[in-house]
This record gives structure tokens, C-alpha cells and sequence, in this order.
């Protein structure tokens, strides 16, 4: 599978900095620092609930907990989720598994992707990385 990850999803906070360059799973990355992750993306927990529950192949429960998954040249991949909210916004999304990149491409499309720039925190590393840091970090998890 082209990803392999567990990471918290959040828009990017304006008052985000670049952190430390370090090696992550034999990848260079470079990191990025918040006081907070406390940006919200761009719509309400309904309105991602009813783009997710438009893909081939998902599963979404009323409270947002969500399986998707598929196959490619033979390989299964699966992806768990969950959207969460403060008051009416989305406020990130946690996502496990893995997949291929158009698939993650697509989830991300329902939470406001491209238009929002996000952040991906890896829940085992205790790391947050900008989108690109993250896809190179996945696709070297996704190999060892």
C-alpha cells in the first residue's frame, strides 16, 4: 500500500511554525509547532458526514466513526475514522490504516481539501507534520 498511518487531521493554525528537522522512520522531516491545533476546517460535522457518506465502499455511523475500504491489484486496504466537532464546526478528523494515496486524497476532498491547508499529528510518534512531511513519512511506513 502506497500509506500506512494513525494521525489526528486538523486545519493548519495560522501561528504554526516550522520545527525540527529530524529522521522519522528512515524519512527526513521536518515538523511543524503549534501552541494549539485550535483552527477549524472549513465546514460543519454534517456537512463532512454526507460528503463521506457519498464514497464507494464506506461505512459512516451517526457519530461519525467511519470505515472505508477497497482493493488494488489484489491488496486489501481499509482506512478507520472519526470526525469530530466543537459546537458547529469540524474540528479534525482521526483517520488509521491504510490506503492509497487517491483514496486519502478523497477523504481529504470531504473535509475541505485542497482549498484548506491541513496538518497531519501522527498519534504514535507525538509529531505534527505539514501535508507533504506527512504523505512521505506514510508511504515509508507503509514499506517497512
Amino acid at each position: 500500500m502506497p500509506y500506512r498511518f494513525h494521525a489526528n487531521i486538523f486545519a493548519l493554525p495560522l501561528h504554526a511554525v516550522a520545527g525540527e528537522r529530524f529522521a522519522l522512520r528512515g524519512v527526513d522531516v521536518q515538523s511543524l509547532r503549534a501552541s494549539a491545533f485550535d483552527a477549524f476546517l472549513p465546514m460543519t460535522f454534517e456537512e463532512a458526514y454526507a460528503a463521506l457518506a457519498k464514497l464507494p465502499r464506506v461505512d459512516i455511523e451517526p457519530d461519525g466513526f467511519f470505515v472505508i475500504s477497497g482493493e488494488v491489484n489484489g491488496q486489501r486496504w481499509q482506512l478507520n475514522g472519526h470526525l469530530f466537532d466543537f459546537g458547529d464546526r469540524l474540528h479534525r478528523v482521526e483517520l488509521h490504516g491504510d490506503c492509497p494515496a487517491e483514496s486519502l486524497d478523497a477523504i481529504l476532498t470531504c473535509i475541505g481539501w485542497p482549498a484548506t491547508p491541513l496538518v497531519f499529528e501522527l498519534v504514535r510518534e507525538g509529531v505534527a507534520l505539514d501535508e507533504a512531511n506527512f504523505r512521505w513519512f506514510a508511504a515509508a511506513a507503509a514499506t517497512s
